[in-house]
């Protein structure tokens, strides 16, 4: 009689632990079936609070850049983001068309940008532990950008989210030298977010624009807009003599630079091949590199079977970027949470084909609390 009990009650424990089991499998999601993703601070991550959505779409910003439409966003959803990925922190920024979102309209613009970058103070000293900010600013406003900032700075921002350009006008512009100037006086991070290009057709600053987009709609414009424009901006940066000029600033260069890496050495050496324009020294220029610059790894960097091929792998090896300019970024909400979570599982794969324990660590959080910790300091 016990012997059966025993063995009824064995083949009843067997039945539950099974149907455990299957419910398990089939309620949980599938990243967290995977190996946990390592802890990361995200330098590349949105925000759109409803004020700046309602903006964007009274002013004709109902498809930023061709997109389908102004993604959703909130804190709670932000949050849930940063659990999926196992997010530490997230720098919070204005994604394109950034807050100075019509051209002559510099009241909205300076609103606008006051608007945004309290609600990000806001948010991130109710949990200053998960969230900072790259603030705003209302270019191409120059006088109402200065202002900005230093109400920023005592706000507690992190730095700053400059688009590659305002209106036509790029940041490497002598417009801006004094916004630069200032910034450099901070000693400040600038983190460089693509924006649709556009050519000026009078007004110097910007009033009059357009687009600068040979396909028109066929194509959103961040599918590859986007890296042409990272690539004209950080060009006339050092084409502009701004980079020379501003030796104190840390830049955050998006998707791995855009198209950057490959018109590195052509920009460098042409400047001394065709006379005329600003002669660059390469050995300067790698040391800028090397020395102020990072680069995230939101978008589509990996490539291959195993995630060790592609984008990343080519500008690494090919231009010899360190794994200390490396930064983690999730592009959210543009990029929805079950994208970040793939994107993310992709990004486990290839990082360890290229690099080491010890290098991963820094790439997903010690650069940026290097970046972060040294702006504490000024």
């Amino acid at each position: 009689m016990c012997i059966h009990s025993t063995t009824a009650m064995l083949t009843l424990s067997s039945v539950l632990l099974f149907l455990f089991c299957f419910f398990f499998l089939l309620l949980t999601p599938s990243s967290a079936l995977t190996m946990p993703l390592p802890q990361r601070i995200d330098v590349h991550s949105h925000f759109l609070p409803p004020f700046y959505r309602t903006a964007l779409a009274d002013n004709g910003h109902s498809h930023p850049d061709g997109m389908p439409a102004i993604p959703e966003w909130s804190p709670t959803a932000h949050r849930d983001m940063m659990q999926t990925a196992n997010v530490s922190k997230s720098i919070l920024s204005i994604s394109s068309p950034g807050t100075h979102i019509v051209a002559g309209n510099n009241t909205l613009g300076r609103t606008l940008t006051r608007e945004c970058n309290a609600y990000a103070a806001h948010l991130k000293r109710d949990d200053p532990e998960r969230f900072g900010f790259w603030a705003s600013l209302p270019l191409p406003d120059v006088e109402a950008a200065l202002a900005e900032m230093e109400k920023a700075v005592d706000e507690g921002a992190d730095g700053f989210g400059l688009m590659t350009n305002y209106h036509g006008t790029y940041i490497g512009a002598p417009a801006f030298d004094k916004v630069f100037d200032r910034l450099n006086e901070l000693h400040a991070t600038v983190f460089i977010h693509p924006t649709k290009p556009c050519t000026q057709l009078a007004d110097p600053l910007g009033a009059q624009t357009v687009d600068a987009t040979p396909f028109g709609a066929q194509y959103p414009v961040p599918i590859f807009e986007f890296f042409f424009d990272t690539a004209r901006a950080v060009v006339d940066l050092f084409g502009s003599g701004t980079v020379d000029r501003c030796p104190n600033l840390t830049f955050i260069i998006p998707h791995s630079g855009g198209a950057l890496p490959p018109l590195l050495t052509r920009f460098v050496q042409f400047s001394s091949v065709v006379p005329g324009g600003r002669v660059l020294d390469a050995a300067k220029v790698r040391e800028q590199l090397d020395g102020q610059f990072y680069f995230d790894l939101a978008g589509f960097v990996f490539d291959g079977e195993s995630g060790g091929q592609g984008q990343l792998k080519a500008f690494v090896e090919g231009f010899e970027i360190s794994h200390e300019r490396l930064l983690y970024g999730s592009d959210f909400p543009f990029t929805q949470t079950k994208f970040v979570d793939m994107f993310a599982q992709r990004m486990k794969d290839g990082l360890e084909h290229l690099f080491d324990e010890e290098q991963r660590a820094a790439i997903y959080e010690g650069n940026a609390r290097r970046i972060l910790a040294d702006r504490r300091k000024e």
